[in-house]
C-alpha cells in the first residue's frame, strides 16, 4: 500500500463547555484539529499509512498536538521543531 503524505498546519482549538460564551465559562476544551490534520487521522483510521508534515512550537503545547497525531496512528517523523507558537482557533 502506498503511502499519504498531508502537508499543513496543526490547530489548537478552543471551545467553552456546555454551548457557553467564552466570557462566561472559566474553563475550556482543547482540540488539536485543522483540514490537514484532519485528513490525516481519517486516513489514518482507515489503517492508509499517512505522514503529516508541519513545524510546530518545541513547547508543552506542540509536544501535545504531536501526541495527538501520534495516538491516532499518523507517523510524524517529518515535523519540524521550531518558532514560537500554534495556531489556536476559537
Amino acid at each position: 500500500m502506498k503511502k499519504v503524505v498531508t502537508f499543513g498546519e496543526i490547530m489548537l482549538r478552543l471551545s467553552a463547555n456546555g454551548f457557553k460564551r467564552f466570557v462566561q465559562s472559566d474553563s475550556f476544551d482543547v482540540v488539536y484539529g485543522g483540514s490537514e490534520a484532519n485528513v490525516a487521522i481519517s486516513l489514518a483510521n482507515f489503517n492508509i499509512p499517512v505522514e503529516f508534515v508541519t513545524k510546530i512550537p518545541p513547547n508543552e503545547i506542540g509536544q501535545s498536538a504531536l501526541n495527538t497525531l501520534r495516538k491516532y496512528g499518523v507517523k510524524t517523523n517529518f515535523i519540524k521543531r521550531g518558532g514560537e507558537r500554534l495556531g489556536i482557533i476559537f
